[in-house]
């Protein structure tokens, strides 16, 4: 593995900050703003956010398209374990659900932190709702928790962390410092691809400088049902970030949990 050297990771960000900007086109309707974002769905559909003017504020919402797309492929949320789960991703990004609709409420002052928070929240229910009920029994992010458990790994779940761009990140695990391994961060990415991991690498590079270089980490990969692509391997390998695949798991317990 190379190490990046600090102005590299400046360059890093500053690459990330213009594919963004490039990636992102706005289009006014009769009532609201249409912003088309440069990230996808699993379909391979640009994600798209919806904004208009609600007594003096800013209202950001998806237009109800994560969860309708998530029923229509099978997916009900009608068990309180669901509703849990679901609820404890939108409740740390600041999310709330409005009808059938993922929202959030921004000033002037916050609107790019709020529509990062929406953003997140949709990719982060896309990759962890991708499935349908025949296939898939438990949540991902779940079967990580309880991986965690079982070995007595201590983490603090669903922990929100600044970076230096000012927005706030949502991380899946947190594990302390011990007397003999540092501070680890962990994510569980249920359907690994570029496009999934690469909230993932830019919360890394906007938080390592607060953090500290000796901080580690991890993505746990699902491998189950499909392999994952060598290009996600070395990109996490490029942004130091430890790949732990579902299926050899067991191999991560020690440094976990030391």
């Amino acid at each position: 593995m190379v190490d990046v050297n600090k102005s590299e990771c400046q360059q890093l960000i500053s690459s990330y900050l213009a594919w963004l900007r490039k990636g992102l086109s706005a289009e006014s309707l009769e009532n609201s703003c249409e912003l088309t974002t440069p990230f996808l769905d699993r379909h391979n559909d640009h994600l798209q956010v919806y904004a208009v003017k609600r007594n003096g504020n800013i209202v950001l919402s998806d237009d109800g398209y994560i969860l309708s797309d998530l029923r229509s492929s099978g997916l009900e949320f009608n068990t309180p374990k669901r509703q849990l789960v679901l609820h404890s991703v939108l409740n740390g990004l600041g999310v709330r659900v409005e009808g059938n609709q993922l929202v959030v409420e921004a000033s002037t002052t916050t609107l790019g932190q709020r529509l990062h928070s929406l953003i997140q929240a949709m990719l982060a229910l896309n990759d962890m709702f991708v499935m349908a009920e025949p296939r898939v029994a438990s949540f991902f992010w779940e079967d990580v928790k309880r991986f965690l458990d079982l070995h007595e790994v201590r983490h603090s779940p669903r922990v929100k962390i600044a970076g230096k761009s000012g927005f706030d990140h949502a991380i899946d695990f947190l594990i302390p410092k011990s007397k003999t391994r540092p501070e680890r961060l962990a994510q569980a990415i249920n359907a690994p691809s570029k496009n999934t991991i690469g909230a993932y690498l830019f919360l890394l590079t906007d938080t390592r400088d607060a953090r500290g270089d000796e901080s580690e980490a991890y993505a746990f990969l699902n491998d189950r049902d499909r392999e994952v692509g060598g290009d996600v391997i070395e990109a996490l390998d490029a942004y130091r970030v430890i790949p732990a695949l579902w299926s050899q798991r067991e191999q991560f317990v020690q440094q976990l949990a030391a």
